[in-house]
């Protein structure tokens, strides 16, 4: 069975695929026996994690409802020639209710050779951990309000990214000179990949301080503010960093033979935060210092569209990594390796840069609103593109997600969901999360008009509408929410605009009917419901809006005249001949 099909039998099925998950190695007669001899078969396990820790954004067990969780301390040497690492993990808990057990995720690859409960060891059986969901007793039950601290030690081989990051683990590479560069990217399958959690959105600690261990010839930068190296005089040196309120699975390990260049932005909110950009050594000086000028713009742009940097008393960072990108809280994750695309800016650094705001600021409480992270920070790049090089090209990259809409599935469905349900598009919106996302948000903003719609975008990423450097902390958004505050700036109910394009597959269809003097316009959504999306009509030139109440509108139309429904394209709704284009092969 490959690899690819045994994934998907542990995904789909249960831990009984594990046993059919084997790497033959098939040896020819000629080089080992006579010809009359069969093959040499070599059967080895292929060793993978449990279907329940590459699932992330599960539903919590009561005693993960009971209790806050606090700071986790972890210790972890990271071993190059070997590919495993060495880990202890303290994790503090408050209860919020009466608690009798800690339950944490932890991958089953890693051997447990420690677990304490406030300084006591546990016997061996005083712990299970039979499919990376760990539960420790506690000898006596905790009153809400009490805390305990739980130390895990932890060894072992890692699982290894298929295909990171969107396949994700641990990334063993080596840089063009043979030197390890090592990188993890756990955003599908969660924290629990290499350090005990509680893998949940909601689960996120208020603080995680990290000791990573590594070869001194190496450099380990991560999640936070920097706290100083100590070199062991051994060959290896520990970086320490400390981070408040990281998403889980945006805690990294990135390890390389890094070079630093720093500089700090002068925030237009008035503080200085430093900006740090983690590259190889052997790279070009000029595409490294091209890259980095690139930054504080960027910044410059999110607090003029959004707000204040969400962590400006630590770091903006970004490291390069042998796989593409993703959003680890103050060290994003960049590997586009300098490409230009003739847009005027690094696409992938803005984009990882846009989740501070649309991920780890303000983070979904369930997976079902994943558009509020990708959706809008999508949209943020025509904005910056406009920003940049004006109207022309912020229409260009809109046009650009247009025609890479698939709406097979809602983009929301108002039911909880997992990572997998939304981001694979063979079950839910898949890429329609960034481009259906950015797109809605763009005529939402036409609608509504600029000042409502990016104070709608301020008071969700903040929860205020005029956040300043330490008078705000990160929060949870729902769609719901965003509903709300959209509706209160507009002073309109958006309920149904949230319902023909969100909660749908298909697109809003303005359908046309021209005859007697008069075009007849009606719009039609996938739940036949009222959607009163005001259009703008171009008749020989001159412009007029129809207002659409009930969803239906008409207007006189004199015979021969050129009519031009939506001539700034505002509005998305379904175009019959792109769904043609893509019928006939287009992409």
């Amino acid at each position: 069975m490959s690899f690819k099909a045994c994934r998907a039998a542990l995904m789909g099925a249960s831990m009984l695929a594990l046993g059919a998950c084997v790497s033959i190695s098939v040896t020819t007669q000629a080089e080992t026996a006579p010809a009359t001899a069969e093959p040499a078969v070599t059967v080895t396990p292929v060793r993978e994690s449990t279907a329940f820790t590459l699932g992330t954004d599960q539903p919590r067990t009561p005693e993960q409802l009971a209790m806050q969780f606090d700071k986790a301390d972890l210790t972890i040497k990271v071993m190059p020639e070997t590919k495993t690492i060495d880990a202890v993990a303290v994790l503090d808990f408050t209860a919020t209710a009466p608690l009798t057990a800690v339950v944490v995720e932890l991958d089953t690859l890693f051997t447990v050779s420690s677990v304490q409960v406030d300084g006591r060891e546990l016997p061996g059986g005083g712990w299970s951990n039979p499919e990376g969901r760990m539960t420790i007793p506690l000898a006596e039950p905790l009153a809400a309000g009490e805390t305990v601290s739980v130390r895990i030690a932890y060894a072992g081989a890692p699982r290894v990214a298929p295909r990171a990051p969107w396949d994700g683990g641990f990334v063993w590479a080596t840089t063009a000179d043979g030197s390890p560069w090592i990188a993890t990217a756990v955003q599908p399958e969660g924290c629990d990949i290499f350090w005990p959690c509680i893998d949940h959105p909601l689960a996120e600690p208020k603080r995680v301080d990290m000791h990573i261990t590594v070869p001194s010839n190496l450099a380990a930068p991560a999640n936070g503010r920097f706290m100083g190296t100590v070199d062991h005089g051994d060959g290896w040196t520990t970086w320490n960093w400390s981070a408040a309120n990281p998403n889980t699975y945006a805690i990294a390990l990135n390890i390389g033979p890094y070079e630093e260049v720093r500089a700090d932005y002068q925030s237009r909110f008035g503080n200085v935060i430093p900006m740090s950009y983690w590259h190889l050594r052997s790279d070009d000086p000029a595409k490294v210092a091209a890259l980095f000028a690139q930054f504080a713009p960027m910044m410059d742009f999110y607090e003029a569209t959004v707000g204040p940097y969400p962590f400006g008393d630590e770091k903006m960072g970004v490291v390069e990594t042998p796989h593409l990108g993703m959003e680890h809280q103050t060290i994003n994750a960049y590997g586009n390796a300098y490409r230009l695309d003739g847009k005027g800016y690094d696409w992938l650094l803005h984009h990882e840069l846009a989740h501070e705001w649309f991920g780890n600021q303000m983070t979904n409480r369930n997976a079902d609103d994943m558009w509020l992270h990708e959706g809008l920070g999508s949209y943020m790049q025509p904005l910056y593109l406009r920003w940049l090089n004006g109207e022309r090209y912020m229409q260009a990259e809109l046009q650009e997600q247009r025609r890479d809409l698939i709406n097979r599935f809602p983009v929301v469905t108002g039911t909880d969901r997992a990572e997998d349900d939304v981001y694979k598009s063979n079950v839910g919106p898949g890429l329609d999360l960034y481009n259906k996302g950015s797109l809605i948000a763009h005529s939402l903003r036409m609608l509504i008009g600029d000042e409502a719609f990016f104070r709608s975008l301020t008071r969700l990423v903040y929860g205020t509408a005029t956040p300043r450097p330490g008078n705000f902390t990160t929060r949870y958004g729902t769609t719901d929410e965003f509903l709300a505050i959209t509706s209160e700036e507009s002073g309109r109910d958006l309920a149904w605009f949230f319902r023909g394009y969100l909660y749908q597959a298909a697109l809003p269809d303005l359908r046309q009917t021209r005859e007697n003097g008069q075009l007849a316009l009606e719009w039609v959504t996938g739940d036949a419901g009222v959607f009163p999306m005001p259009v703008e009509i171009e008749i020989d030139g001159r412009r007029q809006t129809l207002a659409m109440t009930g969803g239906r509108g008409a207007i006189p139309v004199a015979a021969g005249a050129h009519v031009l429904i939506d001539p700034d394209n505002k509005v998305l709704r379904r175009d019959v001949f792109l769904e043609e284009w893509k019928a006939a092969g287009g992409r």
